[in-house]
């Protein structure tokens, strides 16, 4: 398969709300669009993330090696969102040549998702909750270690955790018994601070902590003093850690970013080392499209058994616009597969080029 074009678009796309985490606030996701084309004029679509809250590459790092990759076709020099949208864009091409949705077989079904609720005051992530709720989600992931905006640096103090807990407090009011609970403090968490908040959040049934301390020996020290399941994030972005992690008892669970770990190819070998969920890393439509293929494509990994887990795609909820003519949407808690071959999104050049950057 020869490629004729390849084009590399900055773009970025805001958010309604500031999204805040332990790490950091972003008022919008800055992206970078791949878009080959082949001899036939068959076009393919990635997209790569950079972590920018992570330390990870930054956006004119992966333009410039998309760039270089578009002239000698090696991969093994990019760095994981670069190989992210490389992978994905070829994934595409193969799927749009043949006239077929990359989840063939499967290409009606819809992903169950998360609703993701930014960390803030206690009432007012309650109310955000319950509008998840009305949507039709029944499971939420709330974002802990910050408690606004205001908040973010306040990192493993004793006010800081005591905002955690009543936030989570708050939802559970506001919720019921019957909805699944997900925290995520990104490594906010020093390990006595993660016991202690863990502790105090066991009785309001929480379905798993994410990464809530860093690295993964601490993480099965943590794991080993608390009822409440451990997920990987941040320190599993490879096969080897999650041999490691797996090897350490460091987690149940953990999250994949296909920009994280490299592309849909990497993170199905991660799955099967370790029982996963697919999340956002606040993807654009193409990255959500391939990560939902990703997700659907969970029952062919090692833990099948865990496929009643709810993914954390239906982050496009956030973002305050698009750049797809046609693109996944969010219905009853579920994100909807296009149905067009490939991934099935269609950009809007007008809006591409709007949010251009």
């Amino acid at each position: 398969m020869r490629l004729s074009s390849v084009e590399v678009i900055p773009y970025a796309l805001p958010f309604e709300e500031p999204y805040v985490t332990a790490r950091g606030s972003l008022t919008q996701r800055e992206m970078v669009l791949l878009r080959v084309r082949d001899e036939d004029g068959v076009v393919g679509l990635g997209e790569a993330v950079p972590l920018a809250l992570r330390g990870g590459v930054a956006l004119a790092e992966v333009m410039r090696e998309l760039e270089t990759w578009g002239e000698n076709q090696r991969v093994q020099e990019l760095s994981a969102p670069a190989r992210c949208a490389v992978g994905t864009a070829l994934m595409d091409l193969r799927g749009r040549r043949v006239g077929a949705g990359l989840g063939e077989g499967v290409a009606d079904e819809a992903v169950e998702c998360n609703a993701t609720l930014v960390a803030g005051p206690p009432a007012e992530v309650a109310a955000e909750a319950e509008r998840w709720a009305q949507a039709g989600f029944t499971t939420f992931k709330l974002k802990l270690g910050a408690e606004s905006a205001k908040t973010v640096d306040m990192r493993r103090s004793s006010r800081t955790r005591d905002g955690d807990v009543e936030q989570v407090r708050a939802v559970r009011a506001a919720l019921g018994p019957e909805a699944r609970i997900r925290v995520d403090a990104n490594e906010a968490w020093d390990l006595e601070t993660a016991k202690a908040t863990l502790a105090e959040l066991e009785p309001f049934v929480i379905e798993l902590a994410e990464q809530p301390v860093a690295g993964l020996e601490a993480m099965a020290e943590l794991a080993a003093s608390t009822s409440i399941p451990l997920a990987a994030d941040e320190s599993v972005a490879s096969l080897a850690e999650a041999e490691e992690a797996a090897a350490l008892g460091a987690c149940s669970y953990t999250g994949i970013k296909l920009s994280k770990v490299g592309g849909p190819e990497e993170a199905l070998a991660i799955a099967d080392v370790l029982p996963a969920y697919v999340t956002s890393a606040l993807d654009g439509p193409v990255g959500i499209a391939a990560a939902a293929q990703v997700a659907l494509s969970l029952a062919e990994t090692g833990h099948p058994e865990r496929l009643h887990m709810s993914h954390g795609l239906a982050t496009q909820r956030l973002f305050a616009s698009t750049v797809a003519a046609v693109e996944c949407e969010v219905r009853d808690g579920k994100l909807h597969l296009p149905p067009g071959p490939g991934l099935g999104v269609e950009i809007d050049e007008d809006a591409l080029q709007a949010h251009r950057i």
